[in-house]
């Protein structure tokens, strides 16, 4: 296959998935690790694709833009591991705790796998299905339903219904963005919703954002800056970003 065309239908696989991993691109065409990442570079210099670490991903620019789950997996990789980690030394056993939809939740989960006597509720289909294959019979997982957006989210009014006769003691949340003036943000109206009913049903909320979601602003918003209790973000956060946020969140926690 020439060039020009294997950088086509990995085009068309960005466009369709909403990003892709090199690992991956060197399995679907049998070629080098370095000829994938040459023809993402030559996509990327065309304007095509987000060249990321470890893949490519669309190009996001408003604020209704919704990249898929594969996309925002492989963005940020190594501060979402380190937030996770630090989101994890929050959760004792025997305790009810919901994860939201998102790639940190995500992370996150593949780190509670051994934790005994955990109840999960969650309404990310990767989430769920982690816990799923983990099969420890001293765990609960509560997976609403709904209707299932680019990020893997259930969201809508069965989601909502399910979750509003739940209570959790905390709630792992990502989002979008994060703003003064907007708070936390998502880019699709009905997961806002969803991710709002999971807020009141918690007893503490812990958001979990890379750097890179500061002045990212989705369409709708979850929750106030002030609503969380502990916000746990990466080092590569501004200090002038700290300064503010430091000021709303009840704890500000910088992951190394």
């Amino acid at each position: 296959m020439l060039a020009q065309q294997r950088q086509q239908i990995i085009h068309e696989m960005v466009q369709r998935l909403g990003g892709v991993r090199v690992g991956d691109l060197v399995r679907e065409f049998g070629v080098s690790d370095m000829t994938i990442r040459r023809d993402l570079e030559a996509l990327a210099e065309r304007g095509l694709v987000a060249k990321v670490h470890g893949g490519a991903t669309t190009l996001d620019q408003h604020s209704t833009d919704e990249p898929g789950f594969a996309a925002k997996l492989v963005r940020q990789r190594a501060e979402k591991e380190a937030i996770a980690a630090r989101a994890a030394a929050l959760v004792p056993s025997g305790t009810a705790i919901a994860l939201s939809a998102g790639t940190t939740t995500c992370v996150l989960a593949g780190l509670l796998l051994d934790v005994p006597g955990l109840t999960v509720v969650t309404n990310s289909v990767p989430v769920a299905d982690a816990f799923y294959k983990a099969r420890r019979a001293d765990q609960t997982v509560v997976l609403t339903g709904g209707i299932r957006t680019p990020s893997d989210a259930l969201v809508g009014p069965f989601a909502v219904n399910a979750i509003r006769s739940l209570n959790v003691d905390i709630l792992f949340m990502g989002v979008h963005g994060m703003s003064t003036h907007a708070g936390f943000t998502t880019p699709n109206l009905m997961e806002a919703e969803t991710d709002r009913a999971l807020v009141a049903a918690s007893r503490r909320l812990v958001v979990c954002a890379d750097h890179t979601k500061w002045e990212l602003v989705g369409i709708s918003t979850i929750a106030a800056l002030h609503d969380a209790d502990t916000l746990i973000t990466d080092s590569g956060l501004s200090v002038a970003a700290r300064d503010q946020l430091g000021t709303e969140v009840g704890e500000l926690v910088i992951a190394d």
